[in-house]
C-alpha cells in the first residue's frame, strides 16, 4: 500500500504504472534526487496538491497491476 510517507522513488520502482499519475499531476521531475529523499506528502505540498485525494489515486492505479 502505498502512503503518504512512502518515497516517490520507491513509489515509482515498485509500481511503474503510477507514473501517469504523478505526471498527471504535475511531478515532472520523478528522476531526480529529490525523488529519492522525497515522500509523496512533501510532494503534494511542493506542488500544492491535496496529499490525501492523490494517495488515493495512486493506490487505485496500483491495485490495477
Amino acid at each position: 500500500m502505498i502512503k503518504k510517507d512512502s518515497k516517490i522513488a520507491e513509489v515509482i520502482e515498485k509500481y511503474p504504472d503510477t507514473v501517469e499519475v504523478f505526471v498527471e499531476a504535475g511531478f515532472h521531475c520523478m528522476g531526480c534526487a529529490m525523488a529519492a529523499l522525497e515522500t509523496i506528502e512533501e510532494g503534494c505540498t511542493v506542488h500544492g496538491i491535496d496529499v490525501d485525494e492523490f494517495v488515493e489515486k495512486l493506490n487505485k492505479k496500483r491495485k490495477k497491476d
